[in-house]
């Protein structure tokens, strides 16, 4: 399911219990300059990251001061984040002139501990080529280093390395619970270009070998994936973002079960495997 870009005047755009994505929760906050809100999710973990601005998080009676140090755009800078047990209340002040703020989520039952997650500790890997037109390089900020600190919720950051090219390929899906060969995932995405006027191509192909859907992203798309092998791509001479949020059913790591028409393309992307593993 695609959803264009609109004003949500901070209310959430995948709400708690989704007809699609029942595992995600999704909201964009715009504050201005001493601004705040003040949120909380029942059955939802989540994770707060700037996507411009800096703001201070205060949560489960700590303050978790200056998160996000991004001005222009997603390519200013490194993402920074704080995680929100689930049922806890946030309070999230702006401190810059504006800040844009992605609120990530997951369906979880138990209340853990607050964290964050600074600049220096993401964990980051870059695969692919530019000869098999998928080099990128994805920023986990709740990634697999935060396993034991986490329930079900993995949040990163993908970018296209250059201008133009294919993410997400080999083809693969994830929604069915089939361990050990496939995991249930939900996942949301939203998109940025660089220009801004730049856009691309979400491809949905519910069954293998036969016609899917393709939905044109622009800047501020949002995605769902609830089923189906979903790769994307953007316009040649355009540089592409996206910020992912996963939510298991049954366990944190994620599995994907690779499309089998495609799969033999494991062979020619570099770095590949080392990208499935840190999806933990």
């Amino acid at each position: 399911m695609h959803i264009a870009p609109y004003d949500n005047h901070n209310k959430p755009i995948v709400d708690v219990e989704h007809a699609l994505v029942p595992l995600n929760y999704f909201n964009i906050v715009k504050l201005t300059r001493g601004e705040t809100f003040d949120y909380r999710v029942p059955g939802y973990e989540t994770c707060v990251v700037p996507a411009t601005g800096t703001v201070n998080v205060e949560t489960g009676g700590e303050t978790f001061a200056e998160i996000g140090n991004r001005r222009v755009d997603v390519w200013d800078g490194e993402p920074e984040g704080v995680y929100v047990p689930t049922d806890m209340t946030a309070e999230i002040t702006c401190l810059s002139d504006r800040a844009e703020v992605f609120i990530a989520g997951a369906k979880h039952a138990e209340t853990l501990t607050p964290f964050a997650v600074r600049a220096d500790e993401l964990d980051v890997v870059q695969y692919g080529s530019d000869d098999t037109k998928t080099h990128r390089k994805i920023k986990h900020i709740l990634g697999a280093q935060y396993h034991d600190r986490v329930g079900r919720l993995l949040v990163s950051e993908l970018y296209t390395v250059g201008a133009g090219g294919w993410s997400g390929f080999p083809s693969h899906k994830h929604d069915t619970d089939r361990l050990p060969d496939e995991s249930r995932h939900d996942e949301t995405y939203n998109f940025r270009f660089r220009p801004n006027y730049g856009s691309g191509l979400q491809m949905l192909q519910r069954v293998d070998n036969e016609p899917g859907d393709a939905y044109h992203i622009v800047d501020g798309s949002t995605v769902l994936i609830d089923k189906g092998y979903h790769p994307c791509a953007a316009l040649p001479g355009y540089e592409m973002y996206y910020f992912t949020i996963l939510g298991g059913l049954s366990q944190r790591s994620l599995k994907q079960f690779f499309q089998p028409t495609h799969s033999e393309q494991l062979k020619t992307i570099p770095g590949i495997m080392d990208m499935v593993a840190k999806f933990k």
